[in-house]
C-alpha cells in the first residue's frame, strides 16, 4: 500500500480536511481506517499524537506502519470520504513545545556544547536529556537568555526536503537517524534539524521558554522545560501561590525565602525541645509502669503517642528493670510495633519478626534487643501486639 500523504508536513496549521478511506482494518480489537491523506500526526520523535475526530468519531490512536498511517477509532466508519477535525489547542501547544525544544537544544549546544540525547513532550512538562555532567545556575540562565532572545527576534521557521546525498551541505545540529529524502526544519540562521514534527512559522509564536527542574540520568542531565502557554500557566500558578504564602507571613513575595528558612529553623528547635521533654516525661512514666508491671512483659497500644514517643517510652521502661516491651502506635497511615528488652534478658527479638508476620503482614527489623515493625494501617495493631506479647511471655 502506498504511504499516506501527510498533510501536516505541508501545513502544520491545518485543522480540517477531507480524505477518502482506502482501507478498513481492526487494530487491537478496535476499528481502524487508512486514509489516502491525513492531517493527524502520529506519535513520533518525542512528540505525542494529535487528537480529534473523523466524521465525529473520536480518533483514539494514530499508528505509523512503515509510512501507512492507521487511525484507530472509537466506533466503525463506512467506506467513503470523511471529514477530519484536529484538536486545535493541542496542535498549537505541540507546535510551541517542539519548536521551543529545537531552539533550546541549539542554545545548549552553542553555549555549552551540550548535545541533545533525547526529547520527550509530556502533557504537562517536556524534558530534554543533555550530554552534560553538571551545570551552574548561571549557565542555565545563559541558555534560557539565548533561547528567549531567538524567540524575541521572531525568526522564520521553515522546512525543506533534502536528499540524503546532499544532507552534508546542511549544518545539522546532530546527524540524521533516517536515510532517503529528509525533512529539515530550520530556525533561520540558528538551528538546522532533521525532524518530522509540527512547528510554528516564526519563533515569536513559541512564547517564553523556561527551564525547570534538573536531575541526573545515565550520567547526563535531564531538564524539564515549558514553552508558551505552558510557561504562562506555570508562572501564573506559582505567582498566586507565592502571593498567598506571602500574605500569610505578612511579607513581600521576595522575602518568602527568608521567612521559610526562619520558620524551618524554629521548627527544628521546637522538635529538639519536644524530643527532650518527651524523653524526660518517658523517664517519669516508666517508673510508674515498672512499679505496676505484673510480670516481665509490658504490652499495649498507645493511642495517644507517636511512634517516636512510643519508642522513647519502651526504651525508658527496659532500662529500669528486667522487662520486655511490646508497644503499638499509629502514625502517618501505618501501624508501628516497637519491641524492646532489657540487656539482662537473652531473647533475640529478631526471632519475633516471623511470628508477628504470620498474624499481620509487616516490614522492618532491628537488633537482638530492639525491633521496629510497620504495617499497612493500624486496624490490626492490637493483633500484632498480642502476638508479640505472647511470644515474649514464653521466651523473654
Amino acid at each position: 500500500m502506498a504511504e499516506t500523504r501527510r498533510l501536516y508536513d505541508e501545513d502544520a496549521y491545518l485543522l480540517e480536511f477531507e480524505a477518502a478511506i482506502v482501507e478498513r482494518r481492526v487494530h487491537e480489537n478496535r476499528p481502524a481506517v487508512v486514509l489516502e491523506a491525513t492531517a493527524f500526526y502520529p506519535e513520533s520523535g518525542g512528540q505525542p499524537r494529535d487528537k480529534g475526530t473523523l466524521d465525529g468519531v473520536e480518533v483514539l490512536e494514530v499508528v505509523d506502519l512503515d509510512g501507512v498511517l492507521l487511525h484507530v477509532l472509537a466506533s466503525e466508519l463506512p467506506m467513503g470520504t470523511v471529514r477530519g477535525r484536529i484538536d486545535g489547542a493541542l496542535r498549537s501547544d505541540h507546535r510551541q513545545q517542539h519548536t521551543g525544544q529545537h531552539v533550546l537544544s541549539q542554545a545548549f549546544w552553542e553555549l555549552l556544547k551540550g548535545e541533545t540525547l533525547s526529547f520527550h513532550m509530556g502533557p504537562e512538562i517536556s524534558t530534554l536529556e543533555i550530554g552534560l555532567k553538571s551545570i551552574s545556575d548561571a549557565d542555565c540562565d545563559r541558555v534560557e537568555d539565548r533561547a528567549n532572545t531567538v524567540v524575541r527576534e521572531d525568526r522564520e521557521v521553515k522546512t525543506t526536503l533534502v536528499p540524503d546525498d546532499r544532507i552534508g551541505e546542511v549544518p545539522l545540529r546532530r546527524p540524521p537517524k533516517k536515510q532517503g529524502l529528509l525533512r529539515v526544519v530550520e530556525v533561520d540562521g540558528f538551528d538546522y534539524s532533521a525532524c518530522g514534527g509540527t512547528h510554528v512559522r516564526r519563533t515569536g509564536e513559541i512564547g517564553l521558554i523556561k527551564l525547570g527542574a534538573t536531575e541526573k540520568i545515565r550520567g547526563n542531565l535531564r531538564f524539564d522545560f515549558l514553552c508558551g502557554g505552558r510557561a504562562l500557566r506555570d508562572y501564573r500558578a506559582k505567582d498566586r501561590a507565592a502571593r498567598r504564602l506571602a500574605a500569610s507571613f505578612s511579607c513581600a513575595p521576595g522575602d518568602m525565602s527568608a521567612q521559610v528558612e526562619k520558620l524551618a529553623a524554629e521548627h527544628r528547635a521546637l522538635k529538639k525541645r519536644a524530643r527532650g521533654l518527651g524523653e524526660r516525661l518517658a523517664a517519669f512514666e516508666s517508673e510508674e509502669i515498672v512499679r505496676a508491671a505484673g510480670g516481665r512483659v509490658v504490652a499495649g497500644v498507645l493511642d495517644d503517642r507517636t511512634p517516636e514517643e512510643a519508642r522513647a517510652l519502651a526504651l525508658a521502661v527496659v532500662k529500669r528493670g528486667e522487662l520486655a516491651v511490646a508497644y503499638g502506635a499509629a502514625g502517618e497511615g501505618q501501624g508501628h510495633l516497637i519491641l524492646a528488652r532489657s540487656g539482662s534478658l537473652k531473647a533475640d527479638l529478631r526471632q519475633l519478626v516471623p511470628v508477628v508476620a504470620a498474624v499481620v503482614p509487616v516490614k522492618g527489623g532491628g537488633g537482638p534487643s530492639l525491633v521496629e515493625l510497620v504495617m499497612a494501617g493500624s486496624a490490626r495493631l492490637r493483633e500484632a501486639v498480642d502476638a508479640a506479647a505472647a511470644w515474649l511471655r514464653e521466651n523473654a
